[in-house]
């Protein structure tokens, strides 16, 4: 058997063990590494100081069982085709077609232990088991309180059950309660989900080590949180932890909706931002900080643990999560058919042990490049993950070409709504197939307020980028291309839009 740190072969290749932490929902601006003046965030901030933080990193969809399984495969959502999440699933394909590829077989194939303790939610009949995880089966969208390891784990250290109190939710168009928001958890910080999900990580983490320190085999061990994933459900000691008066309240709660889809305006109306008081949204971003701090310190166990057991030179730790949150930027909540910055840009660190410390990065960046990475460190040749591209030249401070834009794309939640958006340094052109265009001038309008999709001033800006996004797409080989061949000024075309096959004259010598 091949030694722990190495293959086999005269040219050995190391071959890292990795920690993968992971979040869900989880907005930037919400650590102190990414300017959070109020922030609580010490360990995450400190892997940040030690490691790379990268800037410009995106999801490649802001809903969590997409882009998980983007993760998971390193395939772009249109490629891998699950496109919604099950509990609001409309009619899309639920779980990965047999025979995909997928990094954690890979690394079990190459002699890696592999678990994930936490959220899953890349799939629905086949789960984390399924492709080779070991681990606690946690299936769902938020902490499932019922389950029988979570009881069993309260039961084992005489800890009380979960109850909530002072529940915040405002009334849906229709005159119904809206969606549970927050709410008050009378629970010690020992009987959290949080705390019992790092508990549970630690054992594992043990386990793997005495595997790793035999010879046997390097482990990648995922810990992936629920939170802080709303409703923000915390005890009482994160649940007032910021003040209120503290929170700066984002420039884009004077959010208007003109010239914008209409469709974002019925989803403001949904979660029900405009039945609740003002104040009522700064208690809800001071709650969602105290969560993001209640996650920091289970990270912190973990961490502690990692040190304790001597792998910190030799385990790469990754942080990062699925996509972003709203918590009232542009009077919404949650994430929807919206590819603002609140939820496409999203945390991402990585620290390689060698590499140097404190870096910052601005390329452009995806969850996808985690696939490529998660490989490369494994000694595995990363090109099944044919929509990812390894992070470690940018993390090892060489200086590389690299795309200067990035692509993303939606394809609903509720209801189909699918959308495709191109980033680049300054603009970003969000394509609505259904509705008005969007066009965004990030330097002067950061906050995204002002659609100038039609404007004069930028017609050359929207061309050049319409004709670079239908490019895109079509090397890709994502068909949502053809809606625009027809539409839009996307420059020169190739080929028959109609595709009629009837009139060899349509499109002939362009």
């Amino acid at each position: 058997m091949a030694d722990a740190a190495t293959e086999q072969g005269p040219e050995a290749t190391p071959r890292r063990n990795v920690l993968f932490l992971m979040t869900d929902q989880h907005r930037a601006d919400t650590l102190g590494a990414y300017g959070n003046s109020h922030a609580s965030t010490p360990v995450l901030d400190e892997l940040a100081r030690t490691g790379t933080r990268f800037d410009r990193w995106y999801t490649p969809t802001a809903i969590c069982t997409p882009s998980r399984a983007s993760l998971l495969t390193g395939q772009a959502p249109f490629r891998h085709q699950v496109l919604a999440n099950h509990e609001r699933n409309v009619g899309y394909q639920e779980d990965l077609a047999d025979g995909t590829f997928t990094y954690v077989e890979a690394l079990r194939e190459h002699g890696y232990n592999t678990g994930l303790v936490g959220k899953w939610h890349a799939g629905t009949v086949k789960n984390a088991a399924y492709f080779g995880f070991d681990g606690p089966d946690l299936p769902g969208w938020h902490n499932p309180v019922e389950n029988e390891d979570y009881l069993a784990y309260l039961a084992e250290h005489d800890l009380p059950p979960y109850e909530i109190s002072d529940r915040v939710r405002g009334t849906l168009p229709n005159g119904g309660p809206g969606n549970l928001l927050a709410a008050r958890l009378h629970q010690p910080v020992e009987a959290t989900f949080e705390h019992y999900l790092a508990t549970r990580t630690i054992e594992l983490l043990e386990k793997y080590a005495d595997d790793y320190r035999s010879g046997a085999r390097p482990f990648f061990l995922e810990l992936s949180f629920f939170g802080p994933h709303l409703p923000y459900i915390v005890p009482d000691e994160y649940f007032d932890m910021f003040d209120p008066a503290d929170v700066e309240l984002p420039a884009s709660i004077a959010e208007t909706f003109e010239g914008k889809p209409p469709v974002q305006a019925n989803y403001s109306a949904h979660w029900t931002f405009d039945t609740m008081p003002i104040e009522v949204t700064r208690k809800l971003i001071a709650v969602y900080w105290g969560y993001v701090t209640l996650i920091d310190q289970q990270i912190g166990r973990v961490m502690d643990a990692l040190e304790r057991l001597g792998l910190v030179d030799d385990t790469a730790v990754f942080f990062t999560c699925d996509h972003g949150e709203f918590t009232g930027a542009h009077r919404l909540h949650d994430k929807g058919p919206a590819m603002y910055e609140d939820i496409y840009r999203t945390p991402g660190l990585l620290r390689v042990p060698g590499g140097p410390a404190g870096q910052v990065r601005t390329e452009f960046v995806s969850l996808l490049d985690c696939t490529a990475t998660i490989l490369e460190l494994a000694g595995i040749d990363p090109k099944p993950a044919i929509d990812s591209r390894s992070l470690l030249p940018l993390v090892e401070g060489r200086e590389v070409e690299w795309e200067q834009d990035i692509v993303c794309e939606f394809h609903g939640h509720h209801f189909p709504y699918p959308q495709r958006m191109l980033r680049e340094d300054r603009y970003k052109l969000v394509v609505n197939p259904d509705s008005v265009n969007e066009l965004y001038d990030l330097q002067t309008d950061p906050d995204e307020l002002t659609n100038v999709y039609d404007r004069p001033a930028t017609a050359e800006v929207q061309r050049r980028m319409m004709g670079r996004l239908y490019r895109l797409l079509r090397d890709r080989g994502d068909n949502f291309y053809h809606w625009m061949t027809t539409m839009y000024d996307v420059g020169e075309v190739d080929h028959d839009p109609t595709q009629s096959g009837l009139d060899e004259t349509t499109y002939a010598a362009r």
